[in-house]
């Protein structure tokens, strides 16, 4: 551990979070973030057919929508976890109104990004097909088929996507823009995909996009990564260790170590960034929206994301010793006071691109989503 780390204040416990309440609150994100009102769509279709200016497709399960879904459904199905915390019924019932919502609407695929929220019913299909309990809600012999179907459309479209010549996937189509971000949010997903239903390709795709990023977007003084590169050029862009993109890439990492394979490829590297990471942690616990800037604002989200890599690795057995539970433990603790209302605050805005990083702070989604399956 850092250092920085004050660990008199990270061993005062406060009062737990109401993770009931949290809960509800992701239930309600989950169907009401980004989805425009009547007003903006009337905007929309005034710039599309009459000022004939391109717009923004609403996408239903766009990314922040995605992560909040994941963690519903990981901590409704964490081993141990409060039953009332949990509100079993209430986030069945949300994450399947999420998922018809979007079918529904045609189920449309716009973007790499919406891969995350295929991490959901990924997981919801595979306990329904175990014949598992944990689906019940989402998931039964009448619907099985139509999300199986989902599942499969999401796969194609990022196999047919357009990737540069080394095999990574733009953020957007004919961008040449390769951005951290991309290994968490699509990773995961093809990495389970490919190995549920022995699709190499799918594997190896997930597998490619660690690999070429950690081989053409890192800092070799610091260990951490840039935001992006060009594919071109080979330069890279953004800031070193944005600390939103750093906890995107960990997800990413760990997401694609459910098997000996992925170990094998990306342990190393895996535990070698978490070291490069650790370094960084402010002495209240929290880490800065860019990590080596420790007198700037601290942000939940890169917090939460670090965190819950930490966890993940610690319970896979990855990383290894007590100087990793103390990071968890004071980065928890750090996260836990920003806590308020179900909400969790103090965390960035989204990001506008490369080194576009709006310095407000709030509350989001993609605060509260790493929030909830962390001990807080």
């Amino acid at each position: 551990m850092s250092d920085n780390v004050d660990m008199d204040n990270s061993r005062v416990r406060e009062n737990k979070a109401d993770k009931s309440v949290m809960t509800n609150e992701a239930c309600k994100e989950l169907m009401t973030y980004g989805v425009r009102g009547m007003k903006e769509k009337l905007k929309n279709l005034i710039r599309r057919y009459i000022l004939r200016q391109k717009t923004m497709p609403e996408d239903m399960i766009f990314w922040p929508t995605g992560l909040i879904a994941a963690s519903l459904w990981e901590n409704m199905n964490a081993a141990g976890n409060d039953v009332e915390a949990r509100n079993d019924g209430a986030v069945a019932a949300a994450l399947a109104a999420y998922y018809d919502r979007w079918e529904r609407k045609g189920a449309p695929v716009y973007y790499p990004d919406d891969l995350v929220a295929g991490e959901t019913l990924l997981s919801a299909y595979e306990e329904f097909e175990k014949g598992s309990k944990a689906a019940a809600g989402m998931i039964n012999e009448q619907n099985a088929a139509k999300y199986k179907g989902l599942i499969d459309r999401l796969a194609k479209f990022a196999l047919e996507y357009q990737a540069d010549e080394a095999g990574s996937l733009p953020y957007r189509a004919g961008s040449g823009h390769i951005y951290v971000d991309m290994i968490g949010m699509v990773c995961p997903f093809l990495y389970e995909y490919g190995r549920l239903y022995n699709n190499n390709e799918c594997i190896e795709l997930a597998v490619k996009q660690i690999t070429n990023f950690l081989k053409y977007g890192m800092d070799t003084d610091s260990g951490l990564p840039y935001h992006g590169y060009d594919t071109a050029s080979g330069i890279k862009y953004g800031i070193i260790g944005w600390g939103r993109a750093v906890g995107w890439m960990l997800r990413g990492m760990t997401g694609c170590m459910s098997d000996g394979y992925g170990k094998e490829l990306i342990k190393e590297s895996y535990i070698a960034l978490t070291d490069s990471v650790i370094k960084w942690q402010r002495k209240d616990g929290s880490f800065a929206w860019q990590l080596q800037a420790v007198d700037g604002p601290a942000d939940t989200s890169a917090s939460g994301m670090i965190c819950v890599s930490i966890k993940r690795g610690l319970d896979m057995g990855i990383l290894q010793g007590e100087n990793y539970g103390r990071v968890l433990e004071a980065g928890c603790d750090a996260i836990r006071r920003s806590v308020r209302n179900g909400k969790v605050y103090d965390c960035s805005g989204e990001c506008d691109g490369f080194s576009q990083y709006p310095q407000h702070y709030g509350a989001y989604p993609w605060s509260l989503a790493p929030a909830l399956v962390l001990d807080i």
